[in-house]
């Protein structure tokens, strides 16, 4: 008998993304409406089912890619989701990933012919949500909170090159807590996580130093030793 074929019903494999970014000072997360049943007209994250050729990574990035026209993105596995209610269709485990995508990168959403719209959402403000979509979308953020503490993840929410009020603020509205700035700025830079560069940035005020992530920092940090 081969390998692959078997006498018991096998359940459906699908990815979902979970995709943030900031937009307007707020926490923001990519949602589709889908077009088609079940849940139709109703908003949920990216996704789809898994094609046999592909791995889990490469069904999620092209997931992303089709409902939504983002091409490039920082992506991580989150968790798997098996309840057997989850899915009306039937039984169906879904590996549940999140994206990060730079504030300053243009990104243009596009609808297609699977979704009848995409666009970003505050976390807070999230509309009903299809599936168990609600419940991925809320552990994502606590696992972003955390990650955020311990690792160089969030620089992957900010541009190139950044001010050290752009990268406090950015933890704060992850955060959803104010941070020190005293205490913040002397910790980043013991760090030794960025590294300045020669421009500056104007505006109101006196200019301010522009800073980038040392790619080759070391990434994981004790948590709150470094973001308290």
């Amino acid at each position: 008998m081969s390998p692959f074929t078997y006498e018991y019903p096998r359940p459906a494999l699908t990815v979902d993304v979970v995709c943030f970014t900031l937009r307007e000072n707020r926490l923001n997360v990519l949602l589709i409406q889908r077009a088609e049943p079940p849940f139709a007209g109703m908003w949920a994250l990216p996704g789809g089912f898994v094609q046999m050729e592909e791995s889990l990574e490469q069904a999620a990035l092209r997931e992303l890619e089709d409902e939504t026209g983002i091409r490039e993105a920082y992506l991580e596995q989150l968790y798997t989701y098996g309840e057997t209610n989850r899915d009306p269709r039937g039984r169906v485990v879904t590996v549940a990933y999140f994206a990060l995508i730079s504030a300053d990168k243009p990104v243009r959403i596009e609808g297609t012919r699977e979704v009848t719209r995409a666009g970003w959402f505050p976390v807070d403000e999230l509309p009903e949500l299809a599936f168990d979509h609600t419940e991925i979308i809320g552990y994502a953020l606590r696992r972003l909170r955390y990650k955020l503490e311990y690792t160089a993840i969030g620089f992957e929410l900010l541009p190139g090159a950044f001010t050290l009020t752009q990268l406090q603020y950015t933890y704060e509205i992850v955060l959803n807590e104010k941070l020190d700035k005293r205490n913040f700025r002397r910790r980043v830079l013991q760090a030794g996580v960025i590294e300045q560069t020669p421009q500056m940035r104007g505006g109101e005020g006196r200019p301010a130093r522009l800073y980038r992530y040392r790619p080759d920092a070391v990434a994981e940090i004790k948590a709150r030793r470094l973001f308290p």
